[in-house]
């Protein structure tokens, strides 16, 4: 009969041994530890989590973004933007801008951020052409998707409005 500290041994089996258990153990936490870096790495590569270069920085100046907004909302502007896309990719996006009274609103500095939602790198940067009085319109080559048109406008080099539109180019 065994003592205590003696394993029982199965008939025709091989003895399971304290450096058996240790190399089970390693090799499980090492299969493990290898699958949680490959997906980690993967999906670091794939999306970042960020959706702005410097979030921080941006959090700090929100008070000073809501008083914008504030300033942007008294002067009654109506800001009507239509986007298409073509069969040859090219997307057509035009904003009319009227003030209160319905007047078209001339002689702004008119700029558009494309912004793919989920990646910072198909994000594109255009300058908008004025075609005629407070229209502002510009083509660029866009993938299909969902797109966040971030429009901005300035007037002497202060941003007098702000808007952000998300549009489906089929």
């Amino acid at each position: 009969m065994p003592t205590v500290l003696e394993a029982p041994k199965a008939s025709g089996g091989r003895e399971l041994k304290g450096w058996h258990v240790l190399a089970i153990l390693l090799a499980f936490f090492g299969t493990v530890a290898s699958v949680n870096f490959v997906m980690i790495r993967s999906a670091l590569a794939t999306f970042s989590g960020e959706v702005t270069k410097h979030p921080y920085e941006e959090g700090l100046a929100y008070n000073k973004q809501i008083a914008a907004a504030t300033v942007q909302n008294g002067l009654g502007w109506v800001v009507d933007a239509h986007a298409t896309r073509d069969a040859g990719g090219m997307a057509a996006v035009d904003y009319r801008v009227r003030d209160k009274s319905g007047a078209p609103v001339a002689g702004l500095d008119a700029r558009l951020h494309f912004a793919w939602p989920t990646d910072m790198k198909r994000d594109k940067h255009v300058m908008l052409a004025e075609t005629a009085p407070g229209v502002y319109t510009v083509r660029e080559p866009l993938g299909a998707g969902a797109w966040d048109l971030e429009f901005s406008a300035s007037r002497n080099g202060a941003i007098v409005f702000q808007s952000v539109n998300r549009v489906d180019l089929k």
